[in-house]
């Protein structure tokens, strides 16, 4: 899938921990689990914006587009 979702690495610049976040955004632990893993196929305007206020971030800081084809790094 070309969009790759870098929760976790915000999650760990901004020292947030996955329950401690998922209790912030209102969204179930496992929930955030699929997001965090790129298993997720959508994602709620919603929810990206309480992300984006919790961590401190754009989406851009988020997600990334990698075209697909694209050598890795």
């Amino acid at each position: 899938m070309p969009i790759i979702v870098n929760l976790d690495v915000m999650m760990a610049k901004r020292k947030v921990s996955s329950n401690e976040l998922a209790e912030k955004i209102e969204i179930t632990p496992a929930n955030l689990s699929i997001l965090k893993t790129n298993k997720a196929k959508a994602i709620r305007f919603s929810t990206l914006e309480k992300l984006c206020e919790i961590l401190d971030c754009q989406p851009s800081d988020i997600l990334e587009y990698v075209k697909e084809g694209a050598p890795n790094g």
